[in-house]
C-alpha cells in the first residue's frame, strides 16, 4: 500500500470482479497500527480506508487459530521462524485455502509447492510483479 505499484490496482481490480478480496481481520489490524503509529498522510489514510471498505474482512475465529496452532508448532520443529502476526495471516490463508498476496519474500518459507514436503498448503502470489490473473 506504500509504494505506488498500477499492476497491483489492476489485480485488485480483476479478482474483485473474478472472486471478491478478503483479508485477514489480522491484516486489518496491521494496517489500521500502521496508520496511527506513524501520523500517516491523509492521502494514505484514505486509501487504506477506501481499500478497507471495498474487502470483506475475514474473522479470525477457533478454527483458524487451531490451524495457527499446527502451523506454528511445525515451524518450530523445522527452525522455520516467523512474527506471530506474520504467521497468523500465513495460517489464515491455509487455513481458508486462499491465496496470500504479498510481495513479502518472508511467507516463502511455507510457500507451496516449493516446499511440498509441508502438511499445509500456503499459495502465494505478488502482483507487484508480473501480470499473472
Amino acid at each position: 500500500m506504500k509504494r505506488h505499484y498500477p499492476q497491483v490496482r489492476t489485480h485488485l481490480a480483476r479478482a474483485a470482479k473474478k472472486h471478491g478480496i478478503g483479508i485477514s481481520a489480522v491484516t486489518q489490524g496491521e494496517l489500521i497500527y500502521g496508520l496511527h503509529r506513524k501520523d500517516a498522510p491523509n492521502e494514505l489514510v484514505e486509501l487504506i480506508r477506501g481499500f478497507l471498505i471495498r474487502v470483506e474482512v475475514l474473522p479470525w475465529d477457533t478454527h483458524v487459530a487451531d490451524t495457527y496452532g499446527q502451523v506454528r508448532a511445525w515451524c518450530t520443529k523445522k527452525g522455520i521462524v516467523f512474527s506471530a502476526l506474520d504467521l497468523m495471516i500465513a495460517a489464515h490463508a491455509i487455513h481458508l485455502r486462499a491465496t496470500l498476496v504479498t510481495n513479502d519474500q518472508t511467507f516463502h518459507r511455507l510457500a507451496f509447492p516449493m516446499l511440498n514436503h509441508t502438511p499445509f498448503e500456503l499459495r502465494i502470489q505478488d502482483w507487484t510483479k508480473a501480470d499473472i490473473l
